[in-house]
């Protein structure tokens, strides 16, 4: 389920790590709220953000090291799609009816929304993208905590940009400003940055699953064979905003596509 901490992505994952607690190193060293409500005794909020903290990191690397939906055989597929091979030839060869594919790179068979990663060199069930930060593709397995982390990563960030803000102090010249303010304004802008990123993944994420589409769908449906021949507002696999939304967080279980795709019915495995 999981893979090794010390393999691909230890340096991206070993510099995520350092340079949030950094940060947090940072916004407590300085007159921050934090701060303040440390001096006094007030141990609450400062106790909670660094919870908060230690969430978003253990979520990091819950989802950078998850495996995203790997197919490592014809018969993990087979068991993916519940249909049998007699099944498979009883399906009819009209322009929406696509037959089971091969990957021209691992040769296993690809269950629908399925895509071959040349990064991580593995066909993963139902691909959304590979995302460099986590050092691992985002799919059906891992999709969903790969949200909850940016959720959690996103408060953490508008905290943190709060405190920083509330912790410049003045100075009567810039220079002196600067020596008393550098590694806070540095913080600074690097939360602000990484909270606009957050934003618009979330966004766009929170968007797509909304419509039960993935973000390799939504960029290349006039190169996939399941969709190209659909029309440009007809997505075969939206069942309804509130369906799409239950099904993708609250209900953990492999879903045969292909039954969704020609309205047979999803259920699970």
């Amino acid at each position: 389920m999981f893979k090794n901490v010390f393999g691909s992505g230890f340096l991206v994952r070993t510099a995520h790590t350092v340079l949030t607690w950094a940060v947090t190193l940072v916004l407590f060293l300085h007159d921050t709220d934090l701060r303040k409500q440390e001096a006094r005794g007030e141990l609450l909020q400062p106790v909670l953000f660094v919870l908060l903290v230690l969430v978003s990191v253990l979520l990091y690397f819950a989802v950078s090291l998850m495996d995203p939906g790997f197919v490592f055989s014809d018969s993990d597929v087979k068991f993916t799609l519940g249909v049998s091979d007699e099944e498979q030839e009883m399906i009819p060869q009209t322009p929406k009816a696509m037959r089971q594919r091969r990957c021209g790179y691992c040769l296993l068979q690809q269950p629908m929304r399925a895509k071959h990663c040349p990064t991580c060199k593995h066909c993963v069930l139902r691909y959304d993208h590979h995302c460099p930060w986590i050092e691992n593709c985002v799919g059906e397995r891992n999709h969903r905590w790969f949200i909850i982390y940016l959720g959690v990563q996103l408060i953490a960030l508008i905290w943190g940009f709060h405190l920083a803000w509330s912790g410049f102090s003045y100075a009567p010249t810039w220079n002196l400003w600067l020596q008393q303010n550098g590694f806070l304004l540095a913080a600074f802008c690097l939360v602000a940055v990484f909270s606009v990123v957050v934003i618009l993944l979330l966004g766009s994420h929170l968007y797509l699953v909304s419509c039960n589409t993935t973000t390799w769908e939504f960029m290349s449906r006039h190169r996939i064979s399941y969709l190209k021949h659909c029309g440009a507002d007809e997505n075969p696999f939206d069942q309804g905003i509130v369906r799409n939304l239950w099904s993708f967080f609250c209900l953990c279980r492999t879903v045969a596509w292909e039954k969704v795709y020609f309205r047979e019915g999803s259920d699970p495995v």
